[in-house]
């Protein structure tokens, strides 16, 4: 059996989807079309909220930072999932493989601190709309933004520097990408640190924010529910609608790939590899479609570019 003891000059190779290496021309074109989406329609909202100065509010800003961690995301994770792909090449070096592990779990954990920091715009928009602008200032937006950067640097950086201290045994990762989890998996050391950490992060980050958010929403509905006006209580739930929805495709992929990747050991796993990948690109798919249908400050200003 081959031992790896310096990590920094070992290469992974990457299977792709277990079980399914001869149908991976065929899965390349789903996902190039997500990454095509993902390019667009991102893109297209980030541009939008960046060059329209009436966008320029702190709904819309965090709705921008939200587009660029999309982005980030599916940079770090589709050019080499497409290269494994296309051209059957999965190799990658190990610190090539930790910064791809950096980016993709940091990009997740910057995500789910903004849109807790989006449900508290809501409900400060629901709950205080006179005080609005007085407290949500572009100064609070750009502090929220860096804390969730700060989040998840700090809560990611030592899942690597934890796998440099490993000696592997293993090379060729059963996976489309360098998932956590599976590059533990690939060391013949002790890797219970490994094992608690990145648990740690998964029951810190989601259940941290969902009980933020979760508490938020409870307030906002308790507002909704004392107000006399029927227009007034459609208006005050459609303005948390789009984010309300973003919230349901961020976590409950993650939540499930979570639970299934750990837990259900009868599942196959090409299921589990799929799920994986689709936990990570279906919210940056769907974010700028959801809220390109329900804010309509974005359907005008789009129509309004293509129109010129």
């Amino acid at each position: 059996m081959l031992i790896f003891n310096h990590s920094s000059f070992l290469t992974f190779t990457l299977m792709g989807i277990p079980g399914l290496q001869s149908q991976h021309l065929w899965l390349s074109l789903p996902f190039s079309s997500m990454f095509l989406a993902i390019l667009i329609g991102n893109g297209a909202v980030l541009f939008l909220v960046t060059t329209e100065p009436t966008l320029h509010t702190p709904m819309y800003l965090l709705l921008a930072l939200l587009m660029v961690t999309d982005l980030i995301s599916a940079l770090a994770l589709l050019p080499k999932v497409l290269c494994l792909f296309w051209f059957n090449d999965g190799n990658i070096t190990a610190n090539a493989c930790f910064t791809q592990m950096f980016f993709i779990h940091g990009a997740s954990v910057v995500r789910s601190a903004l849109l807790v920091a989006m449900a508290f715009d809501r409900f400060v928009a629901v709950c205080e709309p006179l005080r609005y602008n007085t407290i949500l200032s572009h100064s609070l937006v750009g502090r929220l933004g860096l804390v969730a950067l700060a989040k998840g640097v700090i809560l990611i950086l030592p899942m690597p520097i934890l796998l440099h201290r490993l000696t592997f045994c293993r090379v060729v990762i059963p996976h489309t990408y360098c998932d956590h989890m599976a590059v533990v998996k690939m060391a013949c050391d002790h890797t219970r640190p490994n094992r608690i950490y990145g648990l740690f992060v998964i029951l810190f980050v989601v259940g941290l924010d969902l009980l933020f958010i979760g508490f938020s929403y409870g307030l906002i509905l308790q507002t909704v529910v004392h107000l006399n006006s029927r227009d007034a209580t459609y208006k005050a739930l459609n303005t948390c609608s789009a984010h309300f929805f973003v919230i349901l495709v961020t976590y409950v992929p993650l939540l499930f790939s979570s639970l299934t990747y750990r837990f259900g050991h009868n599942i196959p796993p090409h299921a589990h590899i799929l799920l994986a990948n689709l936990y990570l690109l279906l919210p940056s798919v769907l974010n700028p479609i959801i809220y390109g249908i329900k804010m309509k400050e974005i359907r005008d200003k789009m129509a309004k570019c293509l129109c010129r």
